[in-house]
């Protein structure tokens, strides 16, 4: 595995770290309508998490270890802002996967691809609509990888 692979690899580790906590605070507040979809992501992503830190693991690598909390991008107080952040964790998510796709080859770069793709579409899931470009887009406007760690 390349440096810039591994590097990759764990940036889409810590998003995915981040997912898993952002969407505890999704589950808190998007009410009974879409608590479904909120714990279905939070599932999905515990697994990528889990597969991720193995796959570091079997390259001799020592996974990035989550943060006790995240800093939020804006204030998460009802349904609404609870969709806004869903939909900010997967297009994060997303762009750190485009990365790892870039940097990976492989069957690393097939389940980096396939992770992308389930990202985009729970992002349209969230947003009601698409985007062009899903982990790019996102990218050129600014967004950064992951969420901020606290300090």
């Amino acid at each position: 595995m390349s440096g810039a692979e591994l590097k990759a690899m764990q940036a889409a580790l810590g998003a995915e770290h981040a997912a898993v906590y952002g969407y505890g605070i999704v589950g808190g507040k998007i009410g009974d309508a879409r608590q479904s979809e909120a714990r279905e992501a939070y599932d999905a992503h515990r697994a990528r998490r889990d597969l991720l830190t193995r796959a570091v693991r079997d390259l001799d690598g020592r996974p990035e270890a989550s943060a006790a909390a995240y800093a939020l991008p804006f204030a998460v107080t009802d349904a609404d802002s609870a969709v806004r952040l869903a939909v900010e964790l997967e297009e994060r998510v997303a762009g750190v996967y485009s990365d790892l796709v870039r940097a990976a080859t492989g069957e690393q770069r097939a389940s980096a691809a396939e992770a992308l793709r389930e990202a985009a579409v729970r992002a349209v899931r969230w947003r009601g609509g698409s985007v062009a470009f899903p982990g790019l887009a996102e990218r050129a406007a600014g967004a950064t990888a992951s969420a901020a760690p606290r300090t």
